[in-house]
C-alpha cells in the first residue's frame, strides 16, 4: 500500500527532526532520573528508536559507541523471540556473544505496537556501575573469560504483557552488588516508555501506512546522501596500521590491528583481516564495538548532517573474522573492548589521511583510565564504585583550521561524555579531590595544535579501597599530522603515605590501597596538525598567556619568541628563530 502514497518531501524532514527530538527526549528522561554519576553526569549511555525490523530510525548518541550497538542487538532480540513479542513486552540484554558491545552496557528494549501490529522498538543502553563479576565495577585485568568478568543476560523479558516477571528481575538484581544499578535500570525502562508514546503519537496523527512510505524514502535519501560522502574519496584501496599494547597477561606484549579499505563507487569496506588473533587476557574486542568504533570514527571524516539512520550504514560493510583482537571467540573476556576504539580509529586515520588530509584530524589522545571501589565509612560501610572519567582521556587531535578539543571527556575516538562534577565525586566516593586542571603543555604543537591533556590528584579513602586501571596510553603518543609534534604519554601513580611511589601497569589491578594514598594521573594531549612553525605568532601569544604553552616551548617547538617582561612577541628574534629552523 505504501508504493501508491505520495511523498512528501516536507514530511520527510519533519519526520526526521521528530524522530531526533524524541530520542533526545528519552535522552533528557534517563538524565533527570539516574542516580549513578557514570549516567546522570557522564551520560555514558545512549536512546533510540528503530522500526520493526530494527533498523536505525534515529538515535541520540550521548556516546556512540554504544549507539551504533543497538541495532544489531535489536534484530538479534527479533530473532530470537520470533512471534513471541507482545505489547507491554520489556526485555534486558547485555550479553557479548550475542551481538552485545560490552557486559557492563546494559540495553532496554520495548517493543512498539500500532492497532496489534508490530512497528518500531524503543531502545536505551547505559553503562552500570555493577554487572556482577569477580570485581565491583566489571573491570577485572586479571580476567581469562567472560564468568570472571560479569553477569550475562542475553535475551530476557523482565516484563511480559505488561506484568512484571518477579522471580527473573530477582534473580538478575541478586547478582549485582549495588542497588543503585536496580534503580538505573528502571529509569532506562522509563526511558523507552517516553519514546514509545513519541512514536505513537507520529502514528495517530499521519497513520502507519504514510510513516512507513515516508520513512522508507528517508532511508533511500539519507544513503544518496552518504554515497555521494564516499564518492568523494578517490576510489582505491587503503592499508593502516596501529598497536595495542600489553594484554595483562604478558608483559611487553603487542597486538597489530590491521585494516585494509576499499573505496568503490560510493561503497566503502572496512576489512580487518590479519589483525592479530585474540589476546588470553581481557584485552579483546567483540564484533559489534569494534563494528561501532568502525561507523563513528568514519563519521568524522563526513558531512556532519547527514541524519543518523538505516541509510546511512548501508554503503558501509565491515569484515572482522572471528578469533582476532577485535572480535574475540566465545567464551574470551571482552570487557576492555570499547577501549580499543582509539587503536581502531588509529588504524582507520593512517589509512585515510594521506588520501583525505583535510578531513582526518592528528590522533588522539591515548588512553588509559581508573576505577577505584571500595567501603564509604561516612555512610555506613556502604559499598562505592567511581570510574574516574575526569582524567580518562586527554585532548583530541588537530585538524586543518581548528585546534584540538581540549580534554575530550572519557572515551576513545568519541567524544561526547561531560566531565565528572568535583562536589559529585566527594559526595559518591569518599575521596578527596586536590587538583584538576589542564596540563601545560601536553599537546602537539602544529599549525593548528592538539587539545590539551589534564592533570588530576585525590587522596584516596574509604576501606577496602582497589583500584583498577586499564588502557595503554603510557607507551605511545598521539601522532601528529602533516608535520605537526606528537602530543604526550599518560601515566597513573601513586604515593602511599610512607612516601613511597607506586606506578600502576596499564592494566592493573591493586588491592588494599591504604587510606591517605595521593592519586597522580595525566592524561595526554592530542596531537598537532601542521608545521608549528607556520602558526599564527598571535595565537601563540595567547596560547602562552592562558598557560596553555610555556614560554620555552613558545620558542623550541613554533619559533617564537615572547618578551616574557612585555608578555608580546619579540618580531626580530621570532624572525631569527623561524628562519634558523627553516634553514635547518
Amino acid at each position: 500500500m505504501s508504493e501508491t502514497i505520495a511523498i512528501d518531501k516536507v514530511l520527510v524532514s519533519i519526520l526526521q527532526r521528530r524522530l531526533k527530538s524524541i530520542t533526545e527526549e528519552m535522552s533528557i528522561a534517563m538524565t533527570r532520573t539516574t542516580r549513578s554519576p557514570i549516567l546522570c553526569e557522564a551520560k555514558d549511555f545512549v536512546t533510540g528508536l528503530y522500526d520493526a525490523q530494527g533498523n536505525i530510525l534515529e538515535q541520540t548518541e550521548n556516546l556512540p559507541i554504544l549507539a551504533f550497538s543497538l541495532a544489531p542487538v535489536c534484530r538479534y532480540i527479533i530473532g530470537y523471540y520470533g512471534d513471541d513479542i507482545h505489547p507491554g513486552d520489556v526485555i534486558f540484554h547485555n550479553d557479548v556473544f550475542s551481538m552485545g558491545n560490552q557486559n557492563n552496557d546494559v540495553a532496554v528494549y520495548k517493543p512498539i505496537f500500532h492497532g496489534g501490529t508490530l512497528v518500531a522498538w524503543s531502545a536505551c543502553k547505559g553503562h552500570q556501575a555493577d554487572i556482577g563479576g569477580a570485581v565491583r565495577g566489571g573491570y577485572n585485568p586479571q580476567a581469562t573469560e567472560v564468568w570472571q568478568e560479569a553477569l550475562r543476560i542475553p535475551p530476557v523479558k523482565v516484563y511480559e504483557k505488561g506484568k512484571l516477571r518477579k522471580d527473573v528481575w530477582e534473580l538478575i538484581f541478586a547478582n549485582i552488588r549495588l542497588d543503585i544499578v536496580e534503580e538505573d535500570m528502571r529509569a532506562e525502562i522509563g526511558s523507552c516508555v517516553v519514546g514509545e508514546r513519541g512514536v505513537l503519537k507520529i502514528l495517530e496523527r499521519y497513520g502507519r501506512d504514510v510513516f512507513e512510505a515516508h520513512k522508507e524514502h528517508l532511508f533511500d535519501a539519507t544513503e544518496r546522501m552518504m554515497r555521494q560522502e564516499i564518492r568523494s574519496i578517490p576510489d582505491g584501496v587503503y592499508t593502516g596500521e596501529a598497536k595495542a599494547y600489553y594484554d595483562g597477561k604478558n608483559p611487553g606484549s603487542v597486538y597489530t590491528i590491521r585494516v585494509k579499505i576499499t573505496v568503490d563507487d560510493g561503497g566503502i569496506h572496512f576489512d580487518y583481516t590479519g589483525t592479530d588473533a585474540q589476546t588470553p587476557g581481557f584485552v579483546n574486542g567483540t564484533f559489534t564495538s569494534s563494528a561501532s568504533a568502525t561507523i563513528l570514527t568514519f563519521l568524522q571524516m563526513v558531512n556532519p548532517n547527514i541524519p543518523h539512520n538505516e541509510g546511512m550504514v548501508r554503503p558501509i560493510e565491515i569484515t572482522i573474522p572471528e578469533g582476532t583482537l577485535l572480535n574475540a571467540a566465545y567464551p574470551a573476556a571482552t570487557t576492555y573492548g570499547n577501549h580499543l576504539c582509539p587503536n581502531n580509529a588509529d588504524a582507520i586515520m593512517r589509512a585515510l589521511g594521506p588520501v583525505i588530509p583535510d578531513r582526518v584530524t592528528a590522533e588522539w589522545g591515548e588512553l588509559l583510565c581508573s576505577l577505584t571501589t571500595g567501603f564509604d565509612p561516612r555512610k555506613g560501610g556502604e559499598a562505592f564504585v567511581d570510574i574516574g572519567f575526569m582524567g580518562l582521556k586527554g585532548g583530541s587531535g588537530a585538524i586543518q583550521g581548528c585546534n584540538g578539543y581540549d580534554h575530550i571527556g572519557m572515551i576513545d575516538a568519541s567524544g561526547g561524555v561531560l566531565d565528572q562534577d568535583y562536589e559529585i565525586f566527594e559526595q559518591q566516593t569518599p575521596h578527596l579531590l586536590l587538583k584538576h586542571e589542564y596540563w601545560r603543555n601536553s599537546a602537539g604543537a602544529g599549525q593548528w595544535r592538539g587539545g590539551l591533556g589534564v592533570e588530576t590528584e585525590f587522596l584516596i579513602r574509604g576501606d577496602s579501597v582497589k583500584l583498577v586501571t586499564f588502557g595503554d596510553g603510557d607507551v605511545e603518543a598521539s601522532r601528529g599530522a602533516l608535520g605537526g609534534m606528537e602530543g604526550t604519554l599518560n601515566v597513573i601513580k601513586l604515593r602511599y603515605p610512607d612516601g613511597t611511589w607506586y606506578t600502576c601497569t596499564t592494566k592493573d589491578l591493586v588491592e588494599g590501597v591504604p587510606e591517605g594514598t595521593l592519586y597522580f594521573q595525566q592524561a595526554g594531549g592530542g596531537g598537532g596538525w601542521g608545521d608549528p612553525r607556520r602558526r599564527a605568532e598571535g595565537r601563540v601569544l595567547e596560547d602562552v598567556r592562558n598557560g596553555v604553552v610555556s614560554l620555552d616551548k613558545a620558542c623550541e617547538d613554533y619559533g617564537v619568541f615572547i618578551d616574557p617582561t612585555t608578555w608580546s612577541v619579540d618580531e626580530e628574534e621570532t624572525r631569527k628563530l623561524r628562519a634558523k629552523a627553516e634553514g635547518a
